[in-house]
């Protein structure tokens, strides 16, 4: 196999992926050194967003994991370039990679809004809450021009249909017109990842990402609007981010959110390369101590995909980790269970043929 092409640290500056290695599914490397060491400028990475034209959106799960069984995507790749997304390895599908194609190496989806009408108008269509940004983050920076996530919730509005939307990004306050009515139904709720509260930190592990400042702004903005949030601490990093568990959970429920949850930090596939790699230059120190704690609560591995074990692990330290969360939470009044989304008021709305109701 052919020498790697190093990537120098401005080419990929405000990136989060050190690497570009070729995706699982790939024969082989597509860069090579030819051995002549001649300095050549190259260009920094730029955004590419391509445009996908679906014929459905709506992608049902059977997760004993999730409180979901449908989400939709607006995009494929996120241009946060969160270094430790556990979405990384999906753009392997693509015929890309998990490092740097992943956040800049877009598909927008163009037509999502059309094919999501389509499919909530279908007569076999049962309605239950759609999750959005459970893969990649509805509300990232393409989002200002792109506005395919602001077609959708006017779709779901129309339709008054239930929703819940993760994100950490500060665009969704630009929909607050179309969130607060809907909340206001017992149709929304938002939740708002915070990793930490070290914005040296944030803005190394999350580049393009809204730092943790602006993320409790986000969860006061929501709030005030009546809008109900959860602040989602996740994903907790065993001896880098884990002794913030506390203050985050605290800084969140003063700015307004009203429920809160965690997952431990995952690293499937190609994400687990990619973030030792992170590891290694930015935090050289805590390297071994981070990795041997997650091998921990993965029997030796550094992954365990198995459900009711991928989220969080197992252990002396994932139990330590869960009984400190608990106590927070109940401390702060953030572990009081949330009404459920409403799906009484889903209605689909009338259109050119329909016949009317007559009562």
């Amino acid at each position: 196999m052919s020498a790697s092409v190093p990537i120098q640290p401005e080419r990929r500056k405000a990136r989060g992926a050190p690497s570009n290695q070729p995706g699982r599914y790939e024969l082989g490397r597509t860069d090579t050194w030819d051995g002549w060491d001649i300095p050549e400028p190259l260009p920094a990475f730029k955004t590419q967003v391509t445009m996908e034209l679906v014929r459905s959106l709506i992608t049902y799960n059977r997760s004993p994991d999730l409180s979901f069984d449908r989400s939709i995507n607006p995009y494929r790749g996120c241009e946060h370039g969160c270094i430790y997304c556990f979405a990384r390895p999906t753009h392997a599908y693509l015929g890309l990679s998990a490092g740097l194609d992943f956040e800049t190496r877009l598909i927008a989806r163009p037509n999502a809004a059309e094919t999501l009408r389509r499919e909530l108008r279908a007569k076999r269509y049962q309605v239950a809450p759609i999750a959005i940004g459970t893969n990649t983050d509805p509300y990232q920076p393409v989002e200002a021009k792109h506005r395919i996530m602001r077609d959708c919730l006017e779709v779901l509005s129309e339709f008054r249909h239930p929703v819940a939307i993760v994100t950490k990004g500060a665009l969704v306050e630009r929909d607050l017109d179309l969130l607060a009515p809907m909340a206001e139904l017992g149709l929304l709720r938002v939740g708002i990842s915070l990793t930490t509260l070290d914005p040296d930190l944030s803005r190394r592990m999350e580049p393009r990402a809204p730092g943790p400042e602006r993320r409790l702004r986000i969860i006061e903005t929501l709030s005030r609007a009546g809008i109900p949030v959860r602040v989602m601490t996740s994903p907790l990093v065993p001896g880098l981010t884990d002794h913030e568990l506390e203050n985050m959970l605290k800084a969140a429920k003063d700015a307004g959110a009203v429920a809160a949850s965690w997952i431990m930090l995952r690293l499937p596939r190609e994400v687990s390369g990619l973030w030792q790699e992170w590891l290694a230059e930015h935090q050289p120190g805590r390297a071994a101590k981070v990795m041997a704690r997650l091998r921990e609560m993965h029997g030796g591995k550094d992954y365990d995909p198995r459900w009711s074990h991928r989220m969080r692990g197992e252990g002396i330290y994932a139990d330590m980790i869960a009984k400190r969360f608990k106590a927070a939470a109940s401390r702060l009044g953030l572990d009081e269970k949330q009404p459920e989304l409403r799906t009484d008021l889903f209605r689909p709305p009338p259109q050119a043929g329909d016949q009317l109701d007559l009562f």
